[in-house]
């Protein structure tokens, strides 16, 4: 009996599936994936107490996780184990306890072993949060067969 191919959407969620199992730093944050397509992923986050800095927001590296997580999804959604190369945050303006953060992951460009990927993250209110840009890098394997991915040297 020979595998049914999967098309792409079929292919981004079987890959999101096969990641977020062994995302222990994304579970264990209360991440929740809305919605993945290839090259796309939406996830969201609410900010706990134990998320809070000195200054009663929450704290950035909360918020650059949240979105590296959606970048990680959207990149590697079509099962070509794929690695940041860099990324930088913009913060623009504070998450609050209780808030709920939205981070919207879109690819802006895919060639060869590359692409850019674009992360806006919002409240529950739509008011922007962060905008986040990530560069990523295509190693050897396979998403959902992790067995079968190299990092190349990636730590």
């Amino acid at each position: 009996m020979t595998d049914t191919p999967l098309d792409p959407q079929q292919l981004a969620e079987a890959c999101t599936r096969a990641m977020f199992a062994r995302d222990n730093a994304s579970q264990g944050l209360g991440m929740q994936i809305e919605s993945v397509a290839p090259g796309r992923a939406v996830l969201t986050m609410r900010v706990r107490e134990d998320m809070v800095q000195g200054h009663g927001n929450c704290h950035g590296g909360f918020i650059f996780t949240l979105a590296d997580s959606a970048f990680a999804f959207a990149c590697n959604s079509y099962d070509e184990a794929t690695v940041a190369a860099g990324c930088s945050i913009d913060y623009l303006g504070p998450g609050k306890l209780g808030d709920v953060l939205t981070a919207t992951a879109e690819e802006r460009s895919r060639r060869g072993r590359t692409g850019i990927y674009d992360i806006t993250v919002r409240n529950q209110r739509g008011e922007e949060v962060a905008l986040f840009r990530g560069r990523s890098y295509k190693v050897r394997g396979s998403v959902r067969r992790l067995e079968e991915t190299t990092a190349e040297g990636q730590a």
